[in-house]
């Protein structure tokens, strides 16, 4: 692949633009609301392998599907559950992605061979508007390079993707910053694949049962079969070596006093954490929403900074902050101190 890869506006004329390199099969960046997504035809094969390799993405890594109305729905999977019918009524246009058993127009490139696929509504105008524009559902995962953090601006799209794809579509930054929350079915009980903006605490309000799969805060066999992306490979991943430092403030400070060197950058909720300690520090956030509007900024910051090492402050693990734990842990390819 070798394209002109143009960085358009979110008019009605660019959207229009982009809807019509979609039906001519082609890949273009997407805004929504979480990350930027590689947007791509999710009924043709061919349209969706472009993905796989703009990304450099492993084929057994499922994608999911975005649509812009309810209607779509039902053309795309063979069942509906009234637990997912309540969850779209709560939740749709939004951060949740629901797993649902998928027709046969969805070919298996899209779903990674599984018989199921993941679906969500975005709740970005521009995304819906591209959706409408091209006139089929799109598959787009993260506009990122495979394993390397998610993009929240379009200009982290054009950084990774400049010449892989022919345009990008810039409507500013996230406001979410993390990807969808994504669910599965099991009976009356929700199982949470992988979180994101809706929490644990918000499905509760839907469904009392909801269990958390040990694959969000555990590594995740290399031969796994997993229905959700995020879940198997190291992602979001900085050059730097990254280590989450699980404890209070006071051991947080104690433990990088003792072992870290000159070259250590400290990952902290506010500039306060590192006061007096004479180590850089990057502030990712003082709570658990502007983490995960901020965390893959700051990802990229490291590598633009040439960081070689860092020593992270371990977000909460409740609400949005486990979306964010689960995010950093993976960057840090699971390396954590608990203290």
């Amino acid at each position: 692949m070798n394209y002109d890869t143009k960085l358009l506006d979110s008019s009605k004329k660019s959207v229009e633009y982009a809807g019509e390199l979609i039906r001519q099969g082609e890949v273009v960046g997407m805004p929504t609301e979480t990350v930027y997504g590689l947007a791509a035809n999710a009924l043709d094969p061919e349209a969706v392998k472009k993905i796989f390799i703009a990304k450099g993405r492993p084929q057994d890594n499922p994608l999911i599907v975005h649509i812009s109305r309810m209607e779509m729905l039902e053309g795309l999977v063979t069942e509906i559950p009234e637990l997912a019918k309540k969850c779209a009524g709560e939740f749709w246009p939004g951060p949740l992605t629901m797993i649902l058993p998928k027709r046969g127009i969805i070919p298996y490139t899209t779903s990674a061979g599984l018989d199921t696929v993941g679906i969500r509504m975005p709740s970005n105008k521009t995304a819906r508007a591209l959706i409408d524009a091209s006139g089929v559902p799109l598959a787009a995962p993260s506009a990122n390079l495979s394993g390397s953090p998610s993009p929240t601006k379009a200009i982290h799209v054009y950084n990774d993707m400049n010449g892989r794809i022919p345009c990008i579509l810039d409507d500013g930054g996230c406001a979410v910053g993390v990807e969808s929350t994504v669910i599965a079915f099991e009976g009356d009980n929700i199982r949470l694949l992988r979180p994101g903006f809706i929490s644990v605490e918000d499905l509760k309000t839907v469904c009392e049962n909801v269990t958390v799969d040990k694959g969000v805060t555990e590594a995740v066999a290399a031969d796994a079969v997993v229905a959700s992306p995020g879940m198997k490979y190291k992602h979001y991943a900085p050059k730097a070596d990254v280590t989450i430092i699980d404890g209070s403030l006071e051991d947080y400070r104690k433990y990088c006093a003792e072992n870290a060197d000159k070259e250590t950058v400290l990952m902290v909720f506010n500039e306060s954490d590192a006061e007096g300690m004479g180590l850089k520090a990057i502030v990712y956030g003082c709570d658990s929403k502007q983490q995960a509007q901020k965390l893959f900024d700051v990802l990229r910051q490291l590598d633009e900074l040439n960081i070689k090492k860092v020593f992270a402050r371990c977000p909460k693990k409740t609400g949005v902050g486990l979306a964010v734990y689960n995010r950093l842990l993976r960057a840090a390819g699971f390396q954590v101190i608990k203290l």
